[in-house]
């Protein structure tokens, strides 16, 4: 094995990795970061060890919750596309990453705070998001269901922008209303 290589996780290491990411989505979401780790150990069924084994940290655990999410976005993109039509797919998508705002939004302050000690918990995903953008919207201009002159850099912005202003679970509705007002924008017109 190389320096700084790390061994794949056994079967049940990775299921433990997974259940505490879940529950560390769900435990921060209902009660905020400053939830007890051990509350998110007995929520994934899993020992106060094994989460710290997995995250020796809280920071590493929010930056692991936020890249999880990061993935699981973008991941999804094949799926929704095997599954609908392109546009329908691109739709479903923007909800997808309605959700992700929304736990990104409940922990920023800790995202700032990991990276305000030099690391950076974003990663590459921006550029991850562009890809997915950039597969979803080619399906679409293939389909010939929107116009080829908005760029994913340009869906990005819109996204970030709705998610900026209507992030928390209360404006669900019209943060909703308004990706679809950004859909209809997108659409090609006879």
């Amino acid at each position: 094995m190389t320096e700084g290589a790390q061994r794949p996780l056994r079967a049940d290491a990775r299921r433990n990795r997974e259940k505490i990411l879940a529950a560390a989505v769900r435990v921060f979401a209902a009660e905020g970061l400053d939830a007890h780790l051990e509350r998110i150990a007995k929520e994934a069924g899993v020992g106060s060890a094994t989460l710290y084994r997995n995250f020796p940290t809280r920071e590493a655990l929010v930056e692991a919750v936020y890249r999880h999410e990061v993935a699981q976005l973008c991941d999804a993109v094949p799926t929704l596309l095997a599954k609908a039509p392109a546009f329908e797919a691109l739709r479903a998508w923007t909800r997808l990453f309605l959700d992700y705002a929304t736990a990104k939004y409940g922990m920023i302050e800790a995202l700032r705070a990991i990276a305000a000690t030099g690391n950076n918990p974003y990663g590459n995903s921006r550029e991850m998001i562009q890809v997915a953008l950039s597969a979803l919207m080619g399906a679409c201009v293939t389909a010939g269901t929107i116009r080829t002159d908005i760029t994913p850099t340009d869906i990005a912005a819109a996204l970030e922008g709705i998610a900026l202003t209507s992030a928390r679970p209360e404006q669900r509705q019209q943060a909703e209303r308004l990706l679809d007002l950004t859909l209809d924008g997108l659409k090609t017109r006879p």
